[in-house]
């Protein structure tokens, strides 16, 4: 059935802007349709909160202050939020709309993708979400469902609508709300608490990073609880135990993201970006093998980990936002911790061991120890052997606390707080401390110097052995870099360019030029040399080459008003003013080319007619008819020599036509009369 045609939605006009249009997808939180924003005369999506969500007034509330924080975030791979309205109880919002299909479409239909495909397919989505992590959001529903890709290629992050401000409370928990998520991209730390940050969207990217890769999810089971559980419980395992050929240093990207402690995680989506990169220039290089790269990404410490437990929040209001992919998908709840059972923690139990020689007995439990009696009087023979044992007990007592304060305490030193130092001051407090100091990497930062501290590990405060190494990373400063000459280079190279400076090709336009051949760069839309932050957004320029003109023949026309029109189409024009005996002065004689397409700067050259050439007539009487032809035809006439009547033999002119000072077309006949 036709879920439109019984959509009541459908027609309607929201807040007397927007006209509802089809249905594009309905989920457990909201459904979405194409509108026409009747203001702007453009399409828009409208996405509709449903019933249940719209009457809690406290969601609403939330809602309609995120909104309108998310309508702020401006970023070309962002879907962008242009409105918020609520009309007569209908929540909703209005976005962008993006004509062509999901990551998970594309998942469904091609399978995984290469590793190179994966890490620039990633490449837009961090960048994104970067942008959101500068202006303090958290996005918490990073899935290839609200990955969206263009039909021309471009990427874009949507669902920014409901992300959560990170200045305010991000912990669900506390508020008693519902935790609001894909299991399957779910972090550890929603699940235990029901709070995120930047780091909880970093580990939704890597699980979708290995999905890309193995056309799997890493966590999977027979109910959305136990794929919670082991989101908690078990590592993402490495891709290349799916799928051959991915090198170590991919696998140690995949694991640094998802891990389950999230202090092992990159710090935000932009620091993931720039591990990102890393990674795909080594791939894209053929890097097969780079042990520096796998080690700086590889976790530093164990993945940690977590327990569902009674601290967990209540695990049925865990819903998902679209967790199946067709239209009708609706939440589910998930089983509550409180109905697993489970053994006190505080119990000891422990079964018979089995040996060669049959069951063998094992130390009690502390369930099973009977309660103390108290000892008969000794005798006092042994009263001296008691009081020997006694104070054996004591010195044993005193050793095992002399033990427990070194291994516990002494032993240990407490890391010395040098983030934001100089390195080399830092260095000097690590030292005096004891402790040895070593440079683990490092970093930019926008807020810390280059060449002081951005972390330690262990952090300030931490505790590690006396002859333990604190390994710092270090801050490169601001990340810029300089805007690249195009000029002249074609499209792949121009955009490789781009893509090397760390910049983002915002969009591409053409014009015609006369000095750049088509289909090769002109310029960018920032000057070359200057130096700006990563993914800066950049327009680039091609030339569509000489701009084509049509030729109109003016043969037969005004030669002036035929210069003029030829060079305001752009043409130059050679003119060549010509006598001519046959066409009226000022007219054009020929022209060439004739007619036809040329380009902008091509010659045309114009004939004009100057008239006929005019020639003074010599006075030609009495002078004999031989001198007198020589003389007419010297001038370029044709003669005619008539005899006069009567005709008397002389061979002397007495008459000509044109008479004798007139002025005649050269070329012209001219008639002698002889006697």
């Amino acid at each position: 059935m036709d879920v439109t045609a019984t959509d009541p939605l459908v027609g309607r006009l929201l807040d007397g802007r927007y006209r509802v249009g089809p249905q594009i997808a309905r989920g457990g939180m909201a459904t979405v349709y194409e509108a026409t924003d009747n203001r702007l005369d453009r399409v828009v999506a409208i996405k509709v909160m449903n019933a249940g969500l719209a009457a809690d007034m406290d969601f609403t509330e939330r809602f309609v202050l995120e909104a309108r924080s998310a309508a702020r975030l401006s970023h070309p791979n962002a879907v962008s939020v242009f409105d918020q309205g609520d009309d007569d109880g209908l929540l909703f919002l209005a976005m962008e709309y993006v004509a062509g299909h999901t990551l998970r479409d594309q998942l469904r239909d091609r399978g995984p993708m290469s590793a190179s495909a994966a890490l620039a397919m990633l490449d837009p989505i961090l960048s994104a979400l970067a942008a959101a992590h500068d202006a303090g959001f958290v996005h918490r529903d990073v899935k290839p469902e609200n990955v969206l890709i263009t039909d021309d290629g471009r990427v874009k992050v949507a669902d920014f609508g409901l992300a959560r401000a990170l200045t305010t409370s991000t912990s669900v928990a506390s508020t008693g709300g519902p935790l609001i998520g894909t299991v399957s991209y779910l972090s550890p730390e929603l699940v235990l608490k029901g709070s995120a940050d930047a780091r909880s969207d970093v580990y939704s990217v890597g699980v979708m990073l290995y999905e890309m890769l193995t056309g799997r999810k890493p966590h999977r089971g027979d109910s959305p609880i136990q794929v919670a559980y082991k989101h908690v419980h078990e590592d993402v395992p490495p891709p290349s135990r799916e799928v051959g050929g991915i090198p170590p240093y991919l696998d140690a990207l995949v694991a640094r993201a998802t891990a389950r402690e999230r202090d092992l995680r990159p710090a935000d989506a932009k620091v993931f970006l720039h591990q990102v990169r890393r990674v795909r220039h080594a791939v894209d290089h053929g890097v097969t093998d780079d042990p520096e790269l796998t080690e700086d990404l590889t976790p530093t410490a164990a993945i940690g980990g977590g327990r569902l437990g009674d601290d967990a929040i209540g695990m049925t209001e865990l819903i998902t936002a679209g967790e199946a992919e067709s239209i009708g998908s609706d939440p589910f709840g998930l089983t509550s911790s409180s109905d697993r059972t489970r053994e006190p923690e505080d119990t000891l139990v422990q079964a018979p061991v089995e040996s060669d020689e049959g069951p063998q007995p094992v130390a009690p439990s502390l369930a099973t120890i009977p309660p103390a009696r108290p000892w008969p009087p000794s005798p006092r023979p042994h009263r001296r052997r008691g009081i020997v044992l006694l104070i054996l007990v004591l010195l044993l007592a005193l050793l095992a606390g002399v033990a427990g304060w070194y291994y516990g305490v002494a032993r240990f030193t407490t890391t010395p707080a040098v983030v934001g130092q100089s390195m080399e001051r830092a260095q000097r407090q690590v030292e005096a401390a004891g402790l040895t100091f070593s440079v683990a990497g490092s970093e930019f930062s926008e807020t810390v110097p280059a060449g002081d501290v951005i972390s330690t590990d262990p952090g300030p405060g931490g505790r590690l052995p006396n002859d333990g190494t604190v390994a710092a990373v270090v801050s490169k400063g601001p990340e810029r870099y300089e805007v690249p000459k195009v000029t002249g280079l074609d499209r792949a190279a121009a955009v490789t360019a781009i893509d090397d400076a760390h910049l983002s090709l915002g969009h591409t336009k053409e014009i015609w030029s006369q000095s750049v051949p088509a289909g090769n760069a002109i310029s960018l839309s920032l000057p070359a040399g200057k130096s700006v932050r990563p993914d800066t957004a950049i327009v680039l320029t091609m030339s569509k080459g000489p701009r084509p003109v049509n030729i109109v023949d003016f043969t037969g026309q005004d030669g002036d008003q035929a210069e003029a029109s030829l060079r305001q189409a752009g043409l130059s024009v050679d003119r060549r003013d010509r006598y001519n005996g046959t066409v009226k002065a000022g007219l054009v004689i020929t022209q060439s080319p004739q007619e036809g397409t040329g380009y902008a700067g091509d010659t045309v050259t114009l004939v004009v007619s100057r008239g006929p050439h005019l020639v003074q007539m010599p006075r030609l009487r009495g002078v004999g008819v031989t001198d007198a032809e020589a003389q007419l035809k010297a001038l370029g006439f044709e003669v005619n020599v008539q005899h006069a009547h009567p005709y008397y033999g002389l061979g002397y002119v007495v008459s000509q036509t044109p008479g004798a000072d007139d002025m005649a077309p050269k070329g012209s006949e001219v008639t002698i009369v002889i006697a």
